[in-house]
């Protein structure tokens, strides 16, 4: 059967947030699509779907839902038909999709670290004691209070325009941002210092891009085969099957990386209890094929020296 591609009359229908990242994240999606299989721009349609998760701004994530509030509503659009594919930051993406919906098209995974941001520049050792950092991720909060208990950590909610705001305004002396989204974003003026994975483990599957389509859509399937970064789902085979097992939310404050060496892949995984009183670390390696495998195990071997309990909130 002759695959139908998009074209100005009847465009490709791509879903994203509307936040400066996340239409980034989408601009590129349409690029690379577009280079692939030499159609103009005019051959897709970005349409912003506003979540949840954008709407509601003044409370914390784990108070309203957790990260499912970032994708919901623009999932139920793809299931409707109201848009062809969907573009998600994959550190966003709950474990579980909806049925009849499929992710199995990574982009290139951008720089997986956090970045230590402040108004002048000065790094995370030169943080006087007690001093006011802010930001949304409990595991960052977590592992900033591991380290530095001294901190006070506030909530810090918003894209990345919004938190540097914040910044300017003395909510917080320093915030914590990702790399990946200030590399995309072409930020070059945001004065950071990338943090080094063996120091501050990042969020699972932090830094990759994930499309997502309805499993019967052959055309979306055979054009988003054409720009799947295999060496990215490959480490996002171990991460998400890490995270799934962990049963991992915007309430538990986990991270975990993956790295390619030599045709197998190694783990990295990190849990906390939330107040950052306690931290536990375990890694392994396995063959690529048994990415999926090495995830589970790491995150039963976390969980058993964890114990019942041990994510409970007590901040």
């Amino acid at each position: 059967m002759t695959q139908k591609l998009p074209s100005p009359a009847s465009p490709l229908k791509i879903g994203t947030r509307g936040s400066p990242l996340a239409l980034a994240q989408a601009y590129e999606t349409r690029a690379r699509l577009g280079a692939a299989f030499d159609l103009p721009e005019a051959a897709f349609e970005i349409v912003v779907i506003k979540t949840t998760g954008d709407r509601v701004q003044d409370r914390a994530l784990r108070e309203i839902g957790g990260k499912g509030l970032f994708t919901k509503e623009i999932e139920e659009d793809l299931l409707s038909g109201a848009i062809d594919i969907a573009v998600h930051s994959m550190k966003d993406m709950p474990v579980a999709q909806p049925d009849g919906l499929l992710l199995d098209c990574y982009l290139p995974r951008e720089d997986v670290r956090d970045a230590f941001v402040t108004l002048d520049g000065k790094p995370f050792e030169a943080l006087a004691q007690g001093a006011v950092v802010g930001t949304s991720s409990l595991r960052r909060r977590a592992q900033l209070l591991f380290r530095r208990p001294d901190l006070q950590v506030v909530e810090f909610r918003g894209n990345v325009q919004t938190r540097m705001r914040k910044l300017s305004e003395g909510v917080a002396e320093a915030t914590f941002l990702a790399c990946a989204g200030l590399n995309r974003l072409a930020m070059d003026e945001v004065k950071r210092t990338p943090i080094g994975t063996e120091a501050m483990l990042p969020a699972v599957a932090q830094g990759a891009i994930g499309i997502e389509r309805r499993s019967d859509d052959m055309d979306a399937a055979t054009m988003l085969e054409a720009i799947h970064d295999t060496p990215t789902g490959q480490r996002l085979a171990a991460e998400r099957a890490y995270l799934t097992a962990l049963d991992g939310s915007c309430e538990t404050p986990i991270a975990g990386l993956a790295m390619l060496e030599a045709g197998s892949v190694r783990l990295k995984g990190e849990v906390l209890r939330p107040d950052g009183s306690e931290c536990l670390e375990d890694a392994g390696s396995a063959p690529i094929e048994d990415a999926a495998a090495l995830g589970q195990d790491l995150a039963r071997r976390l969980l058993a020296r964890a114990g019942a309990g041990f994510f409970d909130w007590r901040a």
